[in-house]
């Protein structure tokens, strides 16, 4: 899908072929596939699909401020982000098998992070299923704090938090 018309706080470019846009309602079956590619090695993991794989991604990608990265002209990752009164959700990031290891998982949590500052929040907060343990270690490389854990629905879920240092607003 050919980018027209996006502002300039609707774009991020990253490399030359790598470039990140606010995610529009249009973009719901690339993501529904990507999110499935990408969460599809949990499966023999877990007892149940992950719900990432079955949510409705119209709907998501209408009702959050969600991002994807655009990689050698496909959707190559995703960010759904839910901004809070006083913190800012990451409610999925995903990245197709065939573009991990490039860091645009760690770009896009800069984003959420940067995203979060910029409305004043000091905290981004995600949440993950305990079985998917290689995150958990990303996430506290990255300075996420685990904050708790629960059980729903027979889903195990890590909650963590990042505080973030916010400068004082001038004047």
């Amino acid at each position: 899908m050919p980018i027209l018309a996006l502002s300039r706080k609707n774009l991020h470019v990253i490399d030359d072929d790598v470039l990140v846009r606010r995610a529009v309602v249009a973009d719901a079956p690339a993501v529904t596939e990507l999110v499935a590619d990408a969460y599809g090695k949990y499966l023999a993991r877990m007892p149940f699909r992950p719900r990432p794989m079955d949510a409705d991604y119209a709907a998501v990608l209408d009702a959050t401020d969600s991002w994807v990265v655009e990689l050698d002209g496909r959707i190559g990752a995703v960010l759904v982000c839910v901004l809070e009164p006083d913190h800012l959700l990451i409610e999925n990031v995903a990245v197709h098998p065939d573009a991990q290891g490039r860091g645009l998982g760690g770009r896009l949590l800069d984003l959420a992070e940067q995203r979060a500052a910029a409305k004043g929040l000091a905290e981004v907060r995600l949440y993950t299923n305990e079985i998917m343990v290689e995150n958990l270690r990303l996430y506290a490389r990255r300075g996420y704090v685990e904050t708790g854990r629960e059980s729903h629905d027979g889903f195990g879920r890590v909650f963590l938090t990042k505080r973030l240092i916010i400068p004082p607003s001038p004047g």
